[in-house]
């Protein structure tokens, strides 16, 4: 269960700060780097977590 838990808080992390990035890179010049790396944290995980739960899921399967 730590496992599960500790892969799931680094997958939250991970795509807020992809989704910064992503947004500086996409958005940056246009909007400010500020605005759209707050933009790129805010929905970056949106993708992120659906991502995360089904890696984690799918491990859980295959590791039974």
């Amino acid at each position: 269960m730590t496992t599960v838990l500790a892969a799931f808080g680094l997958g939250i992390i991970g795509s807020i700060v992809g989704g910064a990035l992503g947004g500086i890179v996409v958005g940056g010049k246009h909007i400010g780097n500020e605005l759209a790396a707050l933009m790129g944290g805010f929905y970056g995980p949106i993708a992120g977590i659906g991502g995360v739960i089904v890696g984690i899921v799918a491990l859980q399967l295959w590791q039974a």
